[in-house]
């Protein structure tokens, strides 16, 4: 059995840059820290984190007054923003520059005038931040099904904006279905959905093209790793979502000569390692690489972090 790893996987710039901050806040400022909601989508890397002192919590309510609190790479709306100064807490903002790339363009449509579509999954956190941004014109659109029955106030004073880690190919129909429905809609184009999705749906769709079976190493609730699943799945080709090594099953690779394995961005290389050797303990005798485009890009840590 031979296994190609995608070379372009795993951790993306914004994810890195976030555990960077929680980590540095450790060092400088102690046990605990608090974070609200999980930094990434993953649970080895809170757990990892939660080891050394980090607290998760859901509400700033649960958050004594006056400690560092740090928020997310998915982003949070500005009303999470103000309570958190209320609450007299020191705040570290973890979001994701692409993240507040979207929020930015959303807002100045919003100051604009116009109501602004957001392309996205309900209840995910970013999507729950960004519509906190569009000024209480943002409306909530996942599928092309969605985009038909949409009413809006005036349809010639539209834009729209994307959650950063959906599938390019999707969300490309969804913009295709509201330019044919409000002609005069604006927005960002498709390649600003952020780099890091584009680049590792474009290795695992590279993947699909040579393997008999996908593996992505990520979390279930992680919106870009299953967006990975969905490319080779939608190519027929079987595709399993690993969460760590352990969950490899036998039967997943009967006759299967060759297996493709990427990561999603929020996913730690070691849990790649691991399913790698857990490969090889069922008779993968070749580890070869797909070259894919280099990933350079590193966020600088905010202001707090670097004096």
């Amino acid at each position: 059995m031979r296994v190609v790893l995608a070379e372009v996987r795993g951790f993306c710039a914004g994810v890195q840059r976030a555990i960077d901050i929680v980590e540095v806040a450790l060092e400088k400022f102690g046990s605990p820290i608090y974070v609200r909601h999980e930094i990434v989508h993953n649970r080895h890397v809170v757990d990892r984190l939660r080891a050394k002192g980090v607290r998760f919590v859901e509400e700033l309510s649960e958050v004594p007054a006056g400690s560092v609190t740090i928020f997310s790479a998915h982003g949070v709306s500005p009303t999470v923003a103000e309570e958190a100064l209320e609450r007299g807490h020191q705040v570290i903002d973890a979001t994701c520059p692409l993240v507040l790339r979207v929020h930015n363009d959303g807002g100045y449509y919003a100051a604009q005038g116009r109501e602004v579509i957001l392309i996205g999954h309900a209840g995910h956190p970013e999507v729950e931040g960004t519509m906190g941004w569009l000024k209480g014109v943002g409306r909530l659109v996942s599928t092309v099904e969605d985009v038909d029955s949409l009413e809006v106030a005036n349809p010639s004073r539209l834009a729209y904006v994307t959650q950063t880690t959906l599938s390019v190919d999707d969300t490309r129909v969804i913009i295709e279905a509201l330019r044919r429905r409000f002609p005069a809609i604006i927005g960002p184009d498709i390649k600003e959905i952020c780099y890091a999705t584009q680049n590792r749906q474009q290795a695992v769709a590279e993947l699909a093209a040579m393997v008999d079976l996908v593996l992505v190493v990520g979390a279930k609730n992680s919106s870009n790793s299953n967006r990975l699943c969905e490319i080779p799945l939608a190519r027929g080709i079987p595709t399993y979502l690993v969460e760590e090594p352990a969950a490899l099953r036998p039967e997943w690779l009967e006759g299967v000569e060759t297996v493709g394995v990427t990561a999603g961005a929020s996913a730690p290389e070691d849990l790649v390692q691991g399913l790698i050797e857990a490969l090889r303990a069922y008779g993968a005798t070749e580890v070869t690489t797909l070259p894919g485009v280099p990933e350079d890009l590193h966020f600088k840590l905010p202001p707090q972090l670097l004096s």
